[in-house]
């Protein structure tokens, strides 16, 4: 008695938590589908300026950064500094200039980036070959959505992180509520058996009940790579339990600019970008900061240097501090020397939206995303039929 009561009261707490976070869920999950090709559908997009066809690249040297934003400067007039550039070790590709202002007393995703803009450059002639405005990217509106549904990043991710939290004790009690109570029950409940079902509340309890089941242990992950973004306490939890207990983040902060600023010069970013590429010839590609001033006065604590592995991926990254001034190389941080705590929050971001394991891994979180976007239409009906049962 005591179980079939405490699975009552489950039972409840499912209902109703379901029916206040369905139309949050079904918003989060949809446009967490739509983002899941997201890199491949903007390269091909794209594809013909992400390649600039110079010829006889091996005889010829790419320009200096500082001569490089210069001309995309001229280029696109903008009244705001180019904040950094992304660098490709394979140099068939063209390097990517962004435009990126973040205003802190905006509201709104369309105010907070004052301006968000990439500028893809060849860069051995210095000749812009593609200029978007980022802030109105298809994918980028589709991902402050799911995030924040375009609000503020600071406020607006709790509003996606609460409905998130108790989508996760939706999932375990779905489990819960799904156990079947003997094997003649076990039988119905892991397989499709309409053979002569014709009554669609049944078809779509089924739906709900069998598609949730096997979703949830993914969807699970999913949830809490996404809340790692919206609450603090859940990234200090995944670093805790992969890293064996260690509450302490490594922090390089101590780790600074020491030479004069007499020492820095037009070539300091090139003499920085080359030693990385001297380090990591099979990388991907790595990202520059130029190190202006902004409007939200944000700082560095050191001049690091972001080194991305793998095309597809994020997870596989190196870290490099370098002296800002006189461009000499201060630390090495190695994806191979981190701990798994370090690698697991390396990972998070692929992990949520399937990368981690290729395009199958992302075939797999579309999929998964869109049964997570039908459960609260599915269970809504459930709900729905029975009290027209009842009535």
């Amino acid at each position: 008695m005591k179980k079939k009561s405490i699975k009552k009261k489950i039972g409840k707490l499912h209902l109703w938590f379901g029916l206040t976070i369905g139309v949050f869920v079904f918003i989060i999950s949809l446009t967490g589908a739509l983002y899941a090709f997201q890199a491949e559908i903007t390269n091909y997009l794209r594809e013909d300026v992400i390649y600039h066809e110079e010829k006889n690249i091996q005889t010829k040297s790419v320009l200096p950064l500082k001569v490089l934003e210069k001309k995309v400067n001229e280029y696109t007039k903008e009244k705001y500094p180019v904040h950094w550039v992304n660098v490709p070790i394979d140099k068939n590709l063209s390097y990517i200039f962004y435009y990126y202002e973040h205003n802190p007393k905006a509201w709104n995703y369309f105010d907070e980036y004052v301006i968000y803009k990439s500028v893809y450059v060849n860069p051995f002639t210095g000749k812009v070959l593609g200029e978007y405005d980022e802030t109105l990217d298809f994918f980028n509106i589709v991902k402050s959505i799911h995030y924040s549904f375009l609000l503020k990043t600071e406020w607006g991710a709790y509003i996606c992180g609460i409905p998130t939290l108790i989508f996760v004790f939706m999932l375990i009690s779905g489990i819960i509520l799904w156990w079947p109570k003997n094997k003649a029950a076990r039988k119905q409940r892991f397989w499709f058996n309409w053979e002569n079902v014709k009554n669609w509340k049944r078809k779509n309890y089924d739906l709900h009940n069998i598609l949730g089941f096997y979703a949830s242990f993914l969807a699970l992950i999913v949830a809490i790579t996404g809340l790692f973004y919206s609450f603090f306490f859940i990234q200090a939890g995944i670093y805790f339990i992969f890293s064996g207990g260690s509450t302490v983040f490594p922090d390089f902060s101590n780790i600074t600019t020491k030479a004069p600023i007499e020492l820095k010069t037009e070539t300091t970013l090139d003499k920085i970008g080359k030693k990385v590429e001297e380090l990591y010839p099979t990388a991907y590609g790595y990202s520059l900061d130029f190190g202006h001033k902004h409007i939200d006065d944000h700082e560095h604590p050191n001049y690091s240097v972001f080194i991305k592995q793998l095309s597809y991926s994020y997870h596989v990254n190196h870290s490099l501090i370098f002296d800002e001034n006189s461009g000499e190389l201060l630390l090495v941080h190695d994806h191979k020397e981190k701990n798994m705590g370090e690698k697991a929050i390396a990972a998070n971001y692929d992990t949520h939206i399937g990368a981690i394991w290729g395009l199958p891994g992302k075939i797999l979180a579309f999929v998964l995303s869109l049964i997570c976007a039908s459960l609260p239409i599915t269970g809504f009906l459930v709900w729905w039929g029975r009290r027209n049962k009842k009535k």
